[in-house]
C-alpha cells in the first residue's frame, strides 16, 4: 500500500531545512499503524508525502502501487481522491452545515450525483455511530462527534488508506478512546490505517509502531503475538528513541 525508499524533503533556507532525512518504509495492506515522535520529528512531512500533498527532493514514494513522481498534480488529485482519506487533529467542518452536508461535501469530486453523495454520506455517518446526528451542524455536536464527522468524511468514498493527523489531539481521554476504537474497527474491515501521534500512550495500543526523530526513522516496533504490547526493545536507536518518547 505504501513504498517510501530513501526519501528526502528539504527546503530551501540558510541553512536549508531537512524535514525527512533518506526514510524508507513499507505498510502492507490491512495494516494499523502509529508513526511516532517528538515535534519537528519529521512526522507530518512524512504524513505529507505518504498523503502525496508534496513530493521528496530525493527517493520514491510509491501509493497503492503508483509511483507519485510519475504523475501529474491532475493525476495525483485521483489518486487520492479514489484512494486516500485524512483526518486531521482539527476537524475542519464547514460551520451552519449539516454533519451529512459536511460529510457529503468531501465526496464532491467523486462525479457522483448529489443524491448519491448524501445517500453515501449517510451510510458512512452511520457507520461511525451518527445516524442520529444526521442534521446537526458542528456547533450542536461534541468534540469527539466532531471527530467523528471528520472521520465519516475521510472513509466516505471507501479509501483503501487512511491517514490521520493526530486525531484524538483535541479530544478528552474519553472521546479519544472512542475514535482509537473506531480506527480499529474501520482497520477490521479493511482499510490500511496510519496515525501520526506525539502520544506514545495512543502508540503503544496500535499494533505497528515506527518512530521518527530529527527527520530519521529510528525504530519500527510490532506488538509481541498475544501479548498485546510492544517487544521490548533490544539496543541500538530504536531502544534510545523509545526511552526518549517515553520520558
Amino acid at each position: 500500500m505504501v513504498e517510501l525508499a530513501g526519501v528526502t524533503r528539504s527546503y530551501p533556507g540558510s541553512p536549508p531545512v531537512h524535514a525527512v532525512r533518506g526514510v524508507s518504509l513499507r505498510v502492507r495492506p490491512g495494516e494499523l499503524l502509529a508513526v511516532v515522535g517528538p515535534s519537528g520529528s519529521g512526522k507530518s512531512t512524512l504524513l505529507n508525502l505518504i498523503g502525496t500533498l508534496d513530493r521528496p527532493s530525493a527517493g520514491r514514494v510509491r501509493i497503492a502501487g503508483y509511483d507519485v513522481d510519475r504523475l501529474s498534480d491532475r493525476e495525483l488529485s485521483t489518486l487520492r481522491a479514489e484512494h486516500i482519506g485524512f483526518v486531521f487533529q482539527q476537524f475542519f467542518l464547514t460551520p451552519g452545515v449539516s454533519a451529512v452536508g459536511n460529510v457529503a461535501e468531501g465526496l464532491l469530486y467523486t462525479g457522483l450525483s448529489r443524491r448519491d453523495r448524501i445517500a453515501a454520506a449517510t451510510e458512512s455517518l452511520r457507520r461511525v455511530g451518527l445516524g442520529h446526528r444526521l442534521t446537526h451542524r458542528p456547533h450542536e455536536l461534541s468534540g469527539g462527534e466532531r471527530q467523528r464527522v471528520a472521520l465519516a468524511r475521510a472513509v466516505a468514498g471507501r479509501p483503501s488508506l487512511l491517514l490521520a493527523d493526530e486525531p484524538t489531539g483535541s479530544l478528552d481521554s474519553a472521546s479519544g478512546a472512542s475514535v482509537v476504537e473506531l480506527l480499529r474497527e474501520l482497520n477490521a474491515d479493511g482499510t490500511t490505517v496510519v496515525v501520526i501521534t506525539h502520544d506514545t500512550d495512543l502508540a503503544s495500543r496500535l499494533p505497528r509502531r515506527v518512530t521518527m526523530r530529527d527527520g530519521h526513522l529510528v525504530g519500527d516496533e510490532t506488538t509481541a503475538p498475544g501479548s498485546g504490547r510492544p517487544p521490548a526493545p533490544s539496543g541500538g536507536p530504536e531502544a534510545d528513541a523509545s526511552e526518549e518518547d517515553r520520558r
